[in-house]
């Protein structure tokens, strides 16, 4: 049996829950779900719980990510998805964050429905009439419909997953038999093909922090083979991956290249300590001035035309068996 709150049953002779002190307005729900906290002078989430995620959640945050959309929207040649899409009806992004690619991606198929979901409401209120956003955590379980979307997305979000199996699972619920799954995630690691970067490079030593940091807490940073054994583990077929590129700096002779590491270069500028301050303070246990020292070293070595790094962006998409449906 469920114990009645003796606050609830107070003032029995009037029957709204304000008279017992519960505010159950959408505004009160509202004010609940933008809830965040300050840590060294940035806004985080905290309405699921602090630990959630570890990037912040505030307007320089909001820039950078509509930055990096654009970046990777050069790294995979202007292409939103490279899964074989022929006409979705219903798109689901999971951690949309500000809601850019599931706007792009409505524009795109104008007929289709694309909901977004997010821990954070940061997304614009102007949308095209065919896109919605929604507040939800994704590694609880889904209040979709079976076999309802045609194309399930999912992009950076590996550093709040605890538990990818049973993510990929109920995507594959939620997907029609026939409709595909495309994960895409950001690659914590540095690259450097003709040794110019030395082993104590200060962004050598910030990734190895910040791996350290993600395998402390249960979230080991993505590897494409292991993306592609979850899809097909989860028993999705023809399942295909991909890597790009994104080099740290101009320094590529090849335009495309060039370009992606200019604006890489830019991007690094706030991204260094987006990634970095909550993971270094929180999980490492760094006082803030080690953590930014670490952050402003790193971006410095970055500006170095001499060392040549890059970093990789992985991509693997599956198609749910045509003939599988869940009842």
């Amino acid at each position: 049996m469920i114990e009645v709150d003796p606050a609830v049953l107070a003032n029995s002779e009037t029957e709204d829950y304000a008279s017992s002190g519960y505010d159950t307005s959408t505004a009160s729900l509202t004010s609940s779900i933008e809830e965040y906290i300050i840590e060294n002078g940035r806004q985080y989430h905290s309405y699921y719980g602090a630990d959630k995620y570890l990037l912040p959640t505030d307007e320089k945050e909001k820039d950078r990510l509509d930055l990096h959309h654009e970046i990777m929207r050069l790294d995979w040649e202007g292409k939103l998805y490279l899964a074989p899409l022929t006409d979705p009806q219903r798109i689901l992004d999971v951690g949309t964050g500000t809601g850019i690619w599931a706007i792009d991606m409505a524009d795109k198929f104008a007929m289709a429905e694309v909901i977004g979901t997010d821990l954070s409401p940061i997304q614009p209120s102007w949308v095209p009439s065919n896109c919605r956003f929604q507040v939800d955590d994704a590694t609880l379980d889904w209040t979709f419909q079976d076999n309802y979307f045609d194309y399930v997305h999912a992009r950076n979000i590996s550093s709040g997953i605890d538990d990818w199996k049973r993510l990929v699972s109920e995507m594959k619920r939620c997907t029609k038999p026939g409709g595909y799954v495309e994960l895409s995630e950001l690659n914590i690691d540095i690259l450097c093909d003709d040794g110019t970067m030395k082993a104590d490079n200060p962004l050598r030593v910030y990734i190895n922090h910040l791996r350290d940091s993600l395998v402390k807490i249960g979230r080991p940073p993505p590897e494409l083979e292991k993306m592609k054994a979850l899809l097909e583990e989860a028993g999705f077929e023809d399942v295909q991956t991909f890597t790009a590129k994104e080099p740290f700096g101009p320094w590529p002779k090849e335009p495309r290249l060039k370009k992606i590491g200019a604006m890489v270069l830019l991007h690094s500028e706030e991204a260094f300590e987006s990634y970095g301050m909550a993971a270094f303070t929180r999980i490492l246990g760094m006082d803030e001035e080690k953590a930014r020292e670490i952050c402003s070293a790193t971006l410095g070595a970055t500006r170095n035309k001499n060392v040549h790094m890059y970093g990789t962006h992985l991509r693997v998409y599956g198609r749910k068996p045509a003939a599988e449906q869940n009842f």
